[in-house]
């Protein structure tokens, strides 16, 4: 059976943006079901600064600096900015949409390795 993307996973399951993007690298990184749980206290912008969950749950997976600063500069170029409530009055970007971009920028991280 094919693994799940954070994508699929945030559109089927009960799971938050943040928590999605650690389910769908659970096996890339060793992620613990105890670490997804925790996560749900950083859905919906509750992560520090405002940051969107996706992109805070990609942001703790990523190995390196370079690897953080890339996911995040790459994030903001794409979504118009790093924080959810930012993103969210630009009607822009669903979240989504948020999940699928952080889970393919650390997915690059992976294959850049």
């Amino acid at each position: 059976m094919q693994k799940k993307t954070a994508f699929e996973i945030y559109t089927t399951e009960s799971l938050n943006c943040a928590q999605s993007v650690l389910k769908g690298h659970q096996d890339d990184f060793d992620v613990s079901e105890e670490m997804i749980t925790e996560f749900r206290a950083f859905g919906g912008g509750r992560a520090a600064d405002n940051m969107c969950g996706a992109l805070y749950a990609a942001v703790q997976l990523a190995e390196t600096a370079d690897a953080r600063a890339h996911i995040i500069s790459a994030f903001a170029e794409q979504t118009g900015s790093t924080k959810c409530s930012e993103i969210r009055r630009a009607g822009i970007i669903s979240c989504k949409e948020c999940v699928r971009i952080s889970s393919e920028l650390l997915s690059s991280t992976l294959q850049d390795a």
